[in-house]
């Protein structure tokens, strides 16, 4: 049996070759050709600084064909030398995230902050805080990108303040001012406690008692993040505002953070106690996974608020709104089905892909519960993000090589349907950093080590040059806020750019493919029969279809690839696949993959 297409490949050279490293198959793999997968993704009709203008691309679902990449500034370049990145870093990295071939970015908080939970406090959302920049260096940063035909989406942090914003000095000061009802305040009971048992995600009450009103006040996060009262009409047109504002300076939307928080109970009912505990949300030894959360978030008139905002993007042509959507797994579904309905937000992502597991039978089950999905729900993918664990650590359950781990969790993340979302250093196959507890900064870690080391593993600076002793990420003689970890340095961008083998060379070649193959805009995926430890599906429909097969596990698993993919070729390989031509099928080698074009599509 052979795989072929238009010459003479012969998956039977396989066994031939051996296992020659992390692609076993260099010399027989018929690769789309070059011009072929990397055609740009903007013409001029669909470029970031045309689409406003432009009628037929008002309607074009730019989002749903490209590739996502998250920026978090403090970690990405420095470019004054006081070892946090900024804004100006970013720009001066631009060329790079056109050759990853990326089509937009989000950038995480660089507004005006204390920083206590780094740039997740906002104390003024129309200000860039001065240790990333000036408002102009944003500009700039915006201009740049267009020209590149990269779109930028900034995070807009809406449910919460800084408790140092002028609203809340004001608010915290009296019951009688003009933004007394902007936060979400309550009467102690009687024997003053709190107003509920309503939980912080960073642990204890969600309420701080404020003396000057002798009332408290409501936090979802920290004590120094007072919740807004969505409830009152000033603090959604404030939002509404904020959003204008930045979509008139250009930018391409926004990653609305915590959006399933913007609301809360006006009775402040107790949550009742969950049938069992949920780490989605927040880790299973943090009392906060102990309650249904239905009454402190989750509330339905977001909806109502979503909308609005949606018809304000509506005159924005090209602008969207991406949500992240913290709950358990079955409301989630619920929420991003009612938050994408018609006019309200364009995508959505929850938290079921950053937990650690890492199976075929985990990614069947998701698969198979999300085909299903009404046509208006379109998720946004990532496996990674600033508040998770690594991929190549968080999915390296066996302590196997993490070079395969962040090879094969690419090419799913690459593969899957919806938009995929990569976070910094996911390309270069990054692993978590092991901080000690006197470097941490994350209070959320420092909070609740040793059980859970926080959010600072996953957020140290991207290493540049491997020779430099801050990796390139800032200046020499300069401390980076952050350490960065010893085994990063051999994974550099200048050591992974010479190197055809590398992560690297491989997620922009998987980008690639996916930005070129028809199948990938296709919202058709549908699992195939295969052993346990392979993960097996088709996307695209008809003549355009693409076979992907996973080996998730650390096992050599056979399998008989189905008929219609015999006269086929491989788009992209990893790992070592031998044939057996007795039992007339193939071999997988632990973590190996294969993604296969139906000779129909064959070019």
């Amino acid at each position: 049996m052979a795989i072929k297409g238009r010459s003479a490949f012969a998956f039977e050279m396989i066994r031939k070759l051996g296992n020659q490293g992390r692609h076993s198959l260099p010399y027989r793999l018929q690769i789309r050709p070059k011009a072929e997968l990397d055609m740009p993704f903007f013409d001029a009709k669909s470029s970031p600084t045309a689409s406003r203008d432009n009628d037929e691309n008002a309607v074009h679902q730019w989002w749903k064909e490209g590739v996502f990449y998250q920026v978090y500034p403090r970690s990405f370049q420095d470019s004054d030398g006081d070892g946090i990145g900024d804004i100006k870093g970013i720009e001066e990295r631009l060329d790079y995230l056109k050759s990853l071939g990326i089509t937009a970015i989000w950038i995480s908080p660089f507004f005006k902050s204390p920083m206590k939970d780094f740039g997740y406090d906002v104390e003024n959302h129309r200000a860039i805080d001065p240790i990333f920049g000036q408002i102009n260096d944003f500009d700039s940063l915006i201009a740049q990108a267009h020209q590149r035909g990269i779109r930028i989406l900034i995070d807009l942090v809406l449910s919460h303040t800084a408790d140092t914003h002028p609203w809340f000095i004001e608010s915290r000061a009296s019951r009688q001012n003009p933004h007394s009802d902007c936060y979400v305040w309550a009467n102690p009971k009687e024997n003053g406690d709190p107003p509920n048992n309503w939980l912080s995600i960073f642990g204890g009450s969600a309420w701080t008692y404020e003396p000057q009103r002798g009332q408290y006040y409501l936090h979802n996060f920290l004590e120094s993040q007072p919740d807004l009262n969505f409830h009152c009409p000033k603090v959604q047109q404030e939002a509404l505002d904020i959003a204008r504002w930045w979509l008139e300076r250009g930018v391409d939307g926004f990653r609305l953070d915590t959006v399933n928080f913007y609301f809360h109970d006006r009775k402040l009912r107790d949550n009742p106690l969950a049938s069992r505990p949920d780490d989605q949300v927040a880790s299973a030894d943090n009392p906060y996974s102990l309650q249904d959360h239905v009454y402190d978030k989750n509330r339905p008139q977001v909806c109502e608020f979503l909308s609005d905002l949606g018809q304000l993007l509506s005159e924005y042509p090209g602008a969207i709104a991406l949500g992240e959507v913290g709950a358990t797994e079955v409301r989630a579904l619920e929420l991003m089905n009612e938050y994408q309905q018609p006019g309200r937000l364009h995508l959505c992502y929850t938290f079921d892909l950053l937990s650690s597991q890492f199976s075929a039978n985990h990614f069947r089950r998701i698969l198979n519960r999300d085909a299903n999905e009404t046509d208006n729900v379109w998720r946004c993918l990532a496996f990674s993000n600033h508040d998770v664990q690594r991929t190549a650590t968080r999915f390296n359950i066996h302590d196997d090589a993490s070079q395969k781990i962040a090879s094969i969790s690419m090419a799913i993340l690459l593969s899957l349907r919806g938009t995929p979302c990569i976070y910094q250093g996911e390309e270069l196959g990054l692993t978590e950093a092991e901080i000690p507890f006197d470097k941490l900064v994350d209070p959320y870690g420092i909070a609740f080590w040793p059980k859970f080391k926080g959010r600072d593993g996953c957020r140290t600076p991207i290493p540049w040059t491997k020779s430099h002793p801050s990796a390139g990420f800032t200046q020499r003689g300069q401390t980076p806020w952050l350490p960065l970890a010893t085994e990063h340095f051999g994974l550099s961008v200048d050591v992974q750019e010479n190197d055809t083998e590398s992560q690297l060379a491989e997620t922009q070649s998987l980008i690639a493919m996916r930005l070129s193959h028809p199948a990938f805009y296709s919202e058709h995926i549908a699992t195939l029969e295969s052993p346990q430890d392979l993960l097996v599906f088709e996307r695209g429909n008809g003549n355009t279809r693409v076979l992907c097969i996973f080996n998730l596990s650390g096992n050599s698993v056979p399998y008989r690839i189905p008929e219609r993919y015999r006269q086929s070729r491989v788009l992209r390989q990893g790992g070592h696949i031998s044939e057996d031509k007795v039992a007339n099928q193939y071999r997988f080698d632990r973590w190996s993959w294969a993604i296969i074009e139906t000779h129909y599509s064959a070019r």
